[in-house]
């Protein structure tokens, strides 16, 4: 009976264990679809359209950028600041300079300070989450097409809300080394 019991304890931790396990590596990517859907935590809204309302009061977006150790690129938007309209569509620009003597992979991630801002601040289309291969020298121009949602102005809690920063960060991409080819080939 002992014997059982210790059993069923062990079956029971072993896929307490597995479970937790899975959910450390299901966290990461729940919590930035969480994010996304709701804008928590300054997570901007990926729109599927441009708003359908301008309104004349002008927000100014400030566009900041960074680097994560380990990349040897210099990144930084093309302009620093815009004074936009609230619900028209822009286009801002990033620049991206491959300063090693290599081809570097990287990948941008991004937020919206301060955080109420943003389930307002809404991407149309940007080069976050995808890979940048950029040879030796090599310099790319990146866009940024979004909107500030007009809801802004009736939320309570966005309510002092001026100025909202856009701030990406690049990471370096780690490509596995390539297989050798199979013997016999």
């Amino acid at each position: 009976m002992l014997r059982t019991r210790n059993g069923r304890v062990a079956m029971a931790t072993a896929l307490t264990a597995a479970g937790m396990l899975g959910m450390a590596f299901a966290a990461v990517p729940l919590y930035q679809l969480f994010c996304q859907v709701t804008g928590y935590g300054g997570t901007i809204r990926k729109a599927q359209k441009a708003a359908t309302v301008t309104l004349d009061r002008k927000m100014t977006i400030w566009f900041d950028a960074n680097t994560a150790s380990g990349l040897d690129w210099e990144f930084k938007p093309v302009v620093s600041r815009m004074d936009v309209r609230i619900g028209e569509t822009h286009l801002a620009y990033y620049r991206a300079t491959n300063k090693s003597d290599r081809p570097v992979v990287g990948s941008a991630t991004f937020n919206v300070t301060p955080d109420v801002a943003g389930s307002f601040f809404n991407k149309l289309a940007c080069f976050c989450f995808t890979e940048q291969t950029l040879q030796p020298g090599q310099s790319i121009d990146m866009p940024v097409s979004f909107f500030v949602d007009p809801a802004i102005v009736k939320d309570m809690s966005a309510k002092g809300v001026k100025e909202i920063t856009l701030s990406y960060t690049f990471y370096p991409v780690k490509k596995p080394a390539p297989k050798p080819p199979a013997k016999g080939s």
